[in-house]
């Protein structure tokens, strides 16, 4: 059984056709509205509903796998009606939830649908959700955590045809005291540091974050055009917890303009399969890599990659910074991750030359690369 709560209720009596879910972490957005697209495909026969990320293993880790626990704990589950090729749920009578990410155009401007839910739509472009919603025929749910305004913002909320409710993890009955407890703890992290002020604004209340001290300011979302450029690609290892990333890359130094996009960027993935997706990306392209895995870089080139080891020296992270930062950054849209990298990038603190080692996976890479051709040290690559 599912425990009734307060973010469900609140949730529950959202009517228009856009319905925008606010809210800070833990605060049931996700576990909410899953149960009222289930019931809403049982209760009405033929009904098509798409549940859609920035990515599949976004996906598998958040929407689905909540699905699943639903569908099981509700004793409604049954694995013969679900499809794990084409993530599809089939009920028997007619209705059907599936799932696809939003850097798939095929699915963007495929099928036509009853019921659209983009999970954390801060993570996909505007675009991407028009081409969504213009194939939409009843309603839409939106959900997010307002780390910064974006075009929900601009363009959505005080609309005719939308309404927002805002949730926070006291909205959510269902949560464990371990983790309540480390949320209020932000509370009082936030009296006394600008980054658990902002953390706890967004994440604690749900309300519109600001940026301190973003290191990337210059950059825009746009066309991967490098018309006659030369590309190459850099490339940051991780396993477990941090991505392996793969992120093509061209450089106009004319016009100081750097171009980027996302080819790679998963969590667990074997030498053999990051040489598969070397291969079919960049194919014999120079790929500038971390040199801190020098074994994993010799396996690569011995698979057919072209992987060239980055040398890592004192004061390297932030040369290559300040490198970036010299030159107008063009991301094309669909790379959701390095995105959500530039926008969470900051420094440590106020005033302060040192950078926070999270989301830098991508601009690692990237840095990589940059490096390369714009040190001057050629074949001698700072990381």
């Amino acid at each position: 059984m599912l425990q009734k709560t307060t973010a469900q209720k609140k949730i529950t009596s959202l009517r228009k056709r856009i319905r925008i879910v606010r809210g800070g972490t833990s605060s049931s957005k996700t576990y909410s509205i899953i149960p009222l697209l289930i019931t809403y495909a049982l209760q009405i026969p033929k009904k098509r509903i798409s549940i859609v990320s920035e990515s599949v293993p976004h996906l598998k880790r958040g929407a689905i796998r909540d699905f699943i626990k639903i569908m099981s704990d509700t004793d409604l589950l049954d694995y013969n009606q679900y499809n794990r090729s084409s993530m599809t749920y089939y009920f028997k009578n007619g209705s059907y939830i599936e799932f696809f990410s939003a850097d798939q155009p095929n699915k963007l401007r495929g099928a036509r649908r009853d019921v659209l839910f983009i999970n954390e739509c801060n993570n996909v472009d505007f675009e991407s959700f028009q081409q969504l919603q213009i194939r939409t025929e009843d309603f839409i749910y939106l959900d997010y955590n307002p780390v910064r305004e974006f075009w929900v913002d601009t363009e959505l909320i005080g609309q005719d045809n939308s309404e927002m409710i805002v949730l926070t993890f006291q909205d959510n009955e269902a949560l464990s005291p371990s983790i309540r407890n480390e949320i209020l703890k932000a509370k009082e992290k936030a009296k006394k540091s600008e980054y658990w002020e902002n953390w706890w604004r967004v994440y604690g209340l749900g309300e519109i974050g600001t940026l301190q001290g973003a290191v990337f300011t210059n950059w825009i979302q746009g066309e991967f055009n490098p018309d006659n450029l030369q590309t190459s690609f850099g490339q940051d290892y991780g396993f477990s917890n941090d991505p392996t990333t793969l992120v093509e890359v061209a450089i106009d130094r004319k016009k100081s303009i750097i171009y980027v996009k996302e080819c790679l960027y998963q969590t667990g993935l074997t030498s053999t399969q990051i040489a598969e997706a070397n291969l079919k990306h960049a194919k014999r392209k120079l790929i500038v890599a971390d040199s801190a895995e020098p074994r994993l870089i010799t396996e690569l080139a011995q698979k057919g990659c072209n992987v060239q080891g980055t040398i890592k020296g004192k004061g390297s992270i932030e040369a290559g910074i300040m490198k970036m930062q010299d030159y107008k950054i063009i991301v094309d849209p669909k790379s959701a991750n390095i995105i959500k990298e530039f926008n969470n990038h900051i420094y440590a603190d106020k005033g302060s030359k040192l950078f926070m080692d999270t989301f830098n996976h991508a601009i690692d890479a990237i840095r990589y690369n940059v490096m390369f051709h714009l040190s001057g040290d050629y074949g001698i690559i700072l990381a």
